[in-house]
């Protein structure tokens, strides 16, 4: 059974610094793409950014310059690193990865969430 176990959340004032992190454990063959998305109180959840297995990133429009996803793959572990924070970006963020159990048949799996508030 595959685990994705998210650490690093939580209350940090406007301008400061988080990282988060994601770990993905259980029965792994290979990990393709690996990434976070967010969802605020009353909205949809949204993509952040999303790193591939050979390191090529995309990130949404509004963390562009401020947001930095990166990957350890002998760890099978996700980051991002998140700088100038503003309240807008107050979520429970999620780590999302698809990773293939057996042989080469990728199923999408999710963390738990961890909850970041950017407040003064």
């Amino acid at each position: 059974q595959v685990q994705l176990v998210e650490s690093g959340g939580g209350l940090v004032q406007p301008g400061g610094s988080l990282r988060l992190s994601c770990a993905a454990s259980g029965r792994i063959f290979s990990i393709h793409d690996m990434g976070w998305y967010r969802q605020a109180p009353g909205k949809q959840r949204e993509l952040v950014a999303v790193i591939t297995s050979g390191g090529s990133t995309t990130y949404a429009d509004s963390v562009k310059g401020r947001f930095t996803i990166s990957r350890d793959n002998a760890k099978n572990t996700v980051y991002l690193h998140m700088n100038s924070l503003k309240p807008d970006d107050t979520a429970v963020y999620y780590c999302y990865a698809e990773i293939a159990p057996v042989g080469f048949f990728f199923a999408g799996y999710w963390g738990q969430g961890t909850h970041v508030t950017v407040s003064a």
